[in-house]
């Protein structure tokens, strides 16, 4: 009888085991940074940009208080980044961004008696910025008024940069409210996506009124809180407040009310690119 051995070879199963087992490892960690580590870079990342967008628009403010103060009719075009990009070969969201001017007649500065040159209310126009992140709150900026307000989607409105209010208590109330009266351009006030796009202002010439011992101030907005928040900063206990869901009203207790008015015009386009 014929034997005939038989030598297995276990090389080869060995190596694919370890080839399966690396494979594992591999999909393992990058299931970690997929799911625990990436969403929170995203949302650093995303923070960061809400960050930038409050130093844009500070600039924002700032020059245009810089025409206003110069009187220049030049131009100068100030760049805000709508958005934030995903992070490349990871599964991610883009955060995208929206910026419009908003131009209202339901917002408004009331006095009584009535301003001069606004017998219906002075306008209270504004710039506003809407995020809609992916990871990161939404969030809202909008310079209203000369003030720089950030409103969340949950929460109050918050007055980060006050209007150019200037205030004195004593013997009387003297308040000089700079207010930019903001004029959109038709087709170019508004934009949204999350490339970069520029805001182009152009200052153009305005007037003052004064107008003496007022009974009370009411500012229509959809941002009473801040409004209200701002005012009492600077007046303090020296008047009383009111507030509602869509106004603040402030009215005089004892010492008279004068207000110095001096408001400008503000021609805005909104765009991609340079705007002529």
């Amino acid at each position: 009888m014929r034997y005939t051995k038989f030598i297995k070879n276990k090389n080869g199963i060995a190596g694919v085991i370890e080839a399966l087992l690396l494979v594992a490892l591999v999909s393992i960690v990058l299931s970690t940074i997929q799911l625990v580590y990436i969403p929170e870079i995203m949302e650093q990342k995303e923070a960061e940009h809400m960050d930038l967008i409050s130093n844009q628009f500070s600039t924002l403010k700032s020059y245009i208080e810089l025409q206003a103060i110069t009187e220049s009719s030049t131009p100068i075009s100030t760049m805000i980044t709508l958005g934030s990009r995903e992070i490349p070969y990871f599964i991610t969201a883009k955060s995208f961004g929206e910026i419009s001017t908003i131009v209202d007649n339901n917002f408004k500065i009331e006095t009584l008696p009535a301003t001069p040159s606004f017998p219906t209310g002075i306008p209270l126009t504004s710039i506003k910025y809407s995020a809609y992140n992916s990871y990161f709150v939404d969030q809202e900026y909008i310079l209203e008024g000369g003030g720089l307000i950030i409103k969340q989607e949950t929460g109050e409105s918050v007055m980060r940069v006050d209007p150019s209010l200037y205030v004195e208590t004593e013997p009387q109330i003297d308040i000089q409210f700079d207010l930019p009266i903001i004029v959109d351009t038709p087709g170019k006030n508004s934009t949204h996506g999350f490339g970069k796009c520029f805001v182009r202002t152009n200052w153009s010439q305005g007037d003052t009124d004064y107008i003496p011992n007022i009974n009370s101030i009411n500012i229509s907005t959809n941002y009473p809180n801040a409004w209200e928040e701002s005012l009492y900063g600077l007046l303090g206990d020296d008047v009383n407040y009111e507030k509602g869901n869509s106004y603040v009203k402030i009215t005089k207790i004892s010492k008279n009310i004068n207000l110095d008015l001096k408001y400008y015009y503000v021609y805005v386009q909104i765009g991609y690119g340079w705007i002529k």
